[in-house]
């Protein structure tokens, strides 16, 4: 299976707004771990909270994570501009489209913003709205996560 993201980004600070607003978009989901934060560090570093503060205001934005540590989630919550949902199972959409439901947002009106081909990608096509892969926000991951994401990015269609 060959997965096309609509972008293919260094990382979430190329996404570019304007153009995701003149497209119709009315809704942003992101991926949580090694996408907007670091993995597993459950904090933000302060050019990401400056980020998110250009758009928070014109979007609908969430945070989707297949994380299933309530705690880790909860903390993630308060620190973030926006609504964090965990246990996702992407790419599964059920949860996505849930949360998409509930903010009355088509899903051609949104777009998922991840770090990994085979569940953020895979999630965002599933339910049928824009896809965006980005690098990791980690510039030091190790070598075996390196290693493992490079295998899943072969996965991509060019």
């Amino acid at each position: 299976m060959f997965l096309k993201p609509d972008y293919n980004l260094k990382n979430i600070y190329e996404i570019n707004f304007n153009e995701l607003k003149q497209q119709g978009i009315k809704c942003i989901m992101f991926d949580l771990d090694s996408t907007v934060m670091l993995s597993k560090s459950a904090s933000f570093t302060q050019e990401t909270v400056e980020w998110f503060n250009t758009f928070i205001n014109d979007f609908e934005v969430a945070i989707i994570s297949n994380n299933p540590n309530k705690d880790y989630i909860e903390n993630a919550s308060k620190l973030a501009p926006c609504r964090v949902i965990g246990h996702a199972k992407k790419p599964n959409p059920k949860v996505a489209k849930q949360y998409l439901d509930e903010v009355g947002i088509k899903p051609n009106e949104a777009v998922m913003v991840g770090d990994r081909p085979l569940t953020d990608i895979l999630v965002g096509k599933n339910l049928g709205c824009k896809t965006i892969l980005v690098g990791s926000i980690n510039p030091n991951e190790n070598l075996l996560t390196k290693f493992v994401r490079a295998l899943e990015r072969s996965t991509i269609k060019k």
